[in-house]
């Protein structure tokens, strides 16, 4: 390990010699001894010693104290005030002076040695401290976000480049004052202290000339080595572009969502044309499975899917000519079996739109039953989707309800005993009982 180099400042030749003897035998190298405060000073500029032991009344248009103060304040250089005086002005002056030593004449060697190599010690942990402070200070006026720190009494203590510029204070005029006061944030509908939260919000800034912008914040409480609360750090950033584009894709979103709507009316429309008897027929059965999904809690993304299933559900009819749409009278077990192609064919329709729900297959799915009676696939149990079994029970509650052109109307209550009584065995159990519940405790209807 290198020697700790030492610069001795005593203007009494004695005392001088008989420190340099001593620092030596205990193994410091002795850069030079200066008589004199100014002396001194050049011998730091010119040997940049690790230690200075200064004597505090020593000759010159300086004394100790004040050379001291500009060794470590120029060149961080730590000094040992070695006196005989211990007067209190003295001890006073040399106390605000922040020595790294204090030793009074006469001493032995043990105190100075203890005395040296605490003050390295300390200069050392000192100039760490303080890099590291310039390290934080500049990363802190580099970063993309405001940055303030409080003291425990949630008073200013710090604003970096970018905060001076959102809030619009200073950061001299801003120091000391009440965060309140420099950071001015507004929630909709209240005041709001700085100090709300301690997790990400967004809310609104008032700057000090009176513009307000939005922006997102998070408080970070600063805790002394007691547990107790010394201030916060709160770290924020402008929002406005941000919500701008926010804003643009719901205005964008919205546009596609109303043009696939028109889209979906489109297509509905087009099965109504062909089938004036059943008119209506998908809106209505889209709008009671939407009441079902709702009843027995399906998430808003569900049922967003749902309703658009049941408002084409039947557009694989397009396939079925018109003549047996509208016959009237019973239908042959031909003319059945291509109405029965109709899922399919509405599937095959449907399969290449992307869709965020899975449309086609709810519409494939529709004339399934849980006991593997229905088609066209033949489907049981959980390989039917839980939206097709909803949109299962509406289309024969709805269909049982209304006039066909082969038969008359059953009603509603004839369609809601044919759905409780196969509750479980055809349709699923709490779906129809929340269709139940809708027409019998509710009073839902369908116009």
């Amino acid at each position: 390990m290198d020697k700790t180099r030492l610069l001795i400042v005593e203007d009494e030749g004695l005392v001088a010699r008989d420190l340099e003897n001593m620092t030596r035998t205990m193994g410091y190298e002795v850069l030079g001894v200066a008589s004199t405060a100014d002396e001194a000073l050049v011998q730091v500029a010119c040997l940049h010693p690790d230690l200075v032991l200064m004597d505090v009344v020593i000759k010159g248009t300086l004394d100790g104290i004040a050379a001291a103060e500009r060794i470590w304040e120029i060149y961080h250089i730590p000094v040992i005030y070695v006196t005989a005086y211990t007067d209190e002005v003295t001890v006073q002056r040399a106390t605000l002076s922040q020595p790294f030593g204090y030793i009074l004449k006469p001493f032995d060697e043990r105190e100075l040695k203890i005395a040296v190599e605490m003050a390295v010690y300390k200069s050392r942990m000192a100039l760490k401290l303080k890099e590291r402070e310039e390290w934080l200070s500049a990363l802190l006026k580099s970063i993309g976000d405001g940055v303030i720190a409080t003291d425990s009494e949630e008073r200013v203590t710090f604003l970096n480049p970018l905060a001076e510029k959102l809030t619009g204070w200073k950061h001299e005029e801003a120091l000391k004052r009440p965060l309140a006061e420099v950071f001015s944030t507004v929630t909709p509908g209240r005041e709001a202290s700085p100090m709300d939260g301690r997790s990400p919000e967004e809310t609104t800034l008032r700057s000090k000339n009176g513009s307000t912008f939005p922006i997102e914040k998070i408080i970070m409480p600063i805790n002394s080595s007691g547990g107790n609360s010394s201030g916060c750090v709160i770290v924020f950033r402008d929002i406005s572009a941000r919500k701008q584009t926010e804003q643009a894709l719901k205005e964008s979103r919205d546009r596609l969502h109303q043009a696939l709507q028109g889209t979906i009316q489109a297509m509905a429309l087009t099965i109504e044309i062909r089938d004036p008897y059943t008119a209506g027929h998908q809106r209505r059965v889209s709008k009671l499975a939407c009441a079902i999904a709702e009843e027995i809690g399906l998430p808003e993304e569900q049922i967003e899917g749902l309703r658009v299933a049941g408002d084409i559900h039947d557009i694989g009819k397009i396939y079925v000519p018109a003549e047996i749409l509208s016959k009237p009278g019973q239908i042959t077990a031909i003319e059945y079996g291509i109405i029965k192609t109709h899922p399919q064919v509405g599937y095959d329709i449907l399969k290449t739109i992307k869709f965020p729900w899975p449309v086609a297959q709810i519409v494939l799915q529709h004339h399934e039953r849980l006991d593997g009676s229905g088609y066209p696939l033949g489907l049981s149990g959980d390989q039917i989707l839980k939206e097709a079994r909803i949109l299962i029970v509406a289309d024969i509650v709805e269909a049982m309800s209304s006039h066909r052109p082969y038969r008359p109307a059953h009603g509603i209550d004839r369609a809601l005993e044919e759905i409780t009584q196969n509750k479980g065995i055809q349709y699923d159990a709490d779906v129809v009982d929340a269709c139940v519940r809708l027409f019998r405790q509710k009073n839902f209807r369908f116009d």
